[in-house]
């Protein structure tokens, strides 16, 4: 019963944490200089990672498919596969894993930081609100950019797939584009779009909450930072299965 209260009372807090920080937000919006700070590190400099990630990605779609299409003369639909999978799943998903594993770390172990050396106690104290302060500008840069490294994903993706299709396998180039524009629905790009905007929500606001609650000097950092990435990447996986049953 003690553990099943504990998860209670995290996921309580947490959604309490989240709600403050939107409705702050909404009626008194963090400083635009903060916004861009935190766009830049959760977006900016991953840019080249999530390119690189989305290009194999791509590729390996191709070498995976390719020979079982090639049974049925079917190699002309790997380019409208490569497409509805990035789109519908894997750069969603990837790029969530991505952001949690390099961003959310980041936010856990800069805010845990700050609470055990008392700089958000030294916040309060000067009458500054620190979930205005620390998580809205994070909240609002990651529901921005998350999607925007999707998109690079998703293109880098693309390019990937045609690249390997075309010169390894010498799929039609035609027919690799023609077949990926003709089955790939405008809503297909747009429900991983949606995607994404709830897994930058769960990521911001999973970590800095447990970066919020961090106790026990460099030990407690170290802890609350492994758990916000490993509670973010089950809680992404878990919400990707919900939101794809209700997008599709």
């Amino acid at each position: 019963m003690g553990k099943f209260r504990d998860f209670v009372e995290h996921v309580g807090n947490a959604t309490l944490l989240f709600l403050q920080a939107f409705f702050i937000s909404i009626t008194k919006p963090p400083k635009i200089r903060h916004i861009l700070k935190y766009m830049e590190e959760i977006g900016v400099t991953a840019a080249p990672l999530i390119a690189i990630t989305g290009f194999f990605t791509g590729g390996v779609l191709v070498v995976e498919t390719y020979p079982t299409f090639h049974k049925f003369n079917a190699e002309f639909l790997i380019g409208a596969l490569v497409s509805l999978s990035l789109a519908r799943e894997l750069s969603p998903v990837l790029v969530a894993l991505l952001v949690t594993a390099r961003s959310g770390s980041a936010m856990a172990a800069n805010i845990g930081t700050m609470r055990i050396t008392e700089q958000i106690d030294a916040l309060e104290v000067m009458a500054v609100n620190p979930v205005r302060y620390l998580i809205s500008p994070r909240l609002i840069a990651a529901v921005i950019m998350v999607p925007s490294l999707v998109i690079l994903s998703y293109a880098s993706g693309i390019v990937g797939g045609y690249f390997v299709g075309t010169q390894l396998y010498s799929i039609n180039p035609y027919l690799f584009i023609e077949k990926m524009k003709d089955l790939t629905e405008l809503y297909d790009i747009l429900g991983g779009l949606y995607k994404s905007v709830g897994f930058a929500v769960v990521i911001t606001t999973v970590s800095c909450y447990f970066g919020y609650i961090t106790k026990g000097g460099a030990e407690g950092v170290g802890k609350s930072t492994t758990t916000a990435v490993v509670v973010s990447s089950v809680l992404v996986l878990i919400l990707d299965y919900f939101l794809t049953a209700l997008i599709y």
